[in-house]
């Protein structure tokens, strides 16, 4: 289905996003880490001058950790609204989390999915380095 097409580089830039914060988390002290929250967030995607459309997600979330290790999940409605297309109301969800393999160098990784005619999902795995 084009629609799902077109929310694959949003999908990517929200899961960059995501694991970043994951991995920031991993690094914060374990005081600050458990608890839920709320995050409402706008993805527009476009390629060169086209402007190809947007979803508007309203995710609810816990995230936790101790130590080195810290995880999230979260998940919600998300609004699609494609260019010159009539909008929908999906599910989606996403889970992941980051482990501190040293004092500067943490792993993460996510998973994350839309519902609608065709599953979409999207994986990422990374490394971090701070310096």
């Amino acid at each position: 289905m084009y629609l799902q097409k077109t929310l694959t580089p949003s999908t990517m830039i929200k899961s960059f996003v995501i694991s970043a914060a994951a991995t920031a988390v991993a690094l914060a002290p374990a005081s600050a880490l458990a608890g839920p929250y709320l995050n409402p967030e706008f993805n527009g995607t476009t390629v060169g001058d086209n402007y190809l459309g947007g979803s508007l997600n309203l995710d609810v979330g816990y995230e936790g950790g101790e130590g080195a290790y810290s995880y999230f999940i979260q998940g919600g409605p998300v609004i699609l609204t494609p260019n010159g297309v009539d909008s929908e109301v999906e599910f989606a969800g996403k889970f992941g989390g980051s482990v501190a393999v040293a004092e500067s160098v943490s792993v993460y990784g996510e998973l994350s999915g839309v519902s609608g005619d065709d599953f979409s999902w999207g994986s990422k795995l990374g490394l971090k380095y701070g310096f």
